[in-house]
């Protein structure tokens, strides 16, 4: 098998931490497809027998970043900019307020907690996110605390 076809195996997961990373899913489209764009120029740098799903989602992590700087740097020069927040996609209260509660969190943050949830070990973490394993577990740590405190007020109104 080859690299790009090895990739496509991964589009689901890289779709859905994009799609929470991004908050919609034409943004979401995009950045996937930047990524397979990177991933297929820096091929000649993939070490084959190491994890493919965490060198994408480090792609992924680092092209949404690029893109968060890109718009930051635009709407700088354009304060006619709308920030717009994407819509929750289901109807149900308990994962809007999730959903709101994710979107709220810093990127870093909101990255490892999706990047937890696709099921990636501690150790493909900190590869997808570039530190060392003990900074994951703080940093996953403290994405967990932000978000239950952004959730609290939604437990105790249930």
């Amino acid at each position: 098998m080859s690299l790009p076809t090895d990739a496509l195996a991964h589009l689901d997961a890289l779709f859905h931490v994009a799609r929470y990373l991004t908050g919609d899913d034409a943004s979401a489209e995009d950045l996937v497809q930047e990524t397979f764009a990177r991933a297929l120029g820096a091929q000649a740098s993939f070490e084959r027998g190491t994890n493919l799903r965490a060198w994408l989602m480090r792609i992924l992590r680092n092209a949404f970043i690029d893109q968060t700087r890109r718009d930051k740097h635009a709407t700088e020069l354009d304060e006619d900019v709308a920030d717009d927040k994407a819509e929750p996609l289901r109807t149900d209260l308990a994962a809007a307020d999730i959903e709101r509660a994710l979107l709220e969190l810093a990127p870093d943050a909101r990255a490892v907690i999706l990047l937890d949830l696709e099921g990636l070990s501690e150790a493909e973490l900190a590869d997808a996110m570039e530190c060392a394993p003990g900074t994951i577990k703080s940093r996953l740590s403290r994405a967990r605390a932000a978000l239950r405190k952004r959730l609290a007020a939604y437990g105790r109104d249930a």
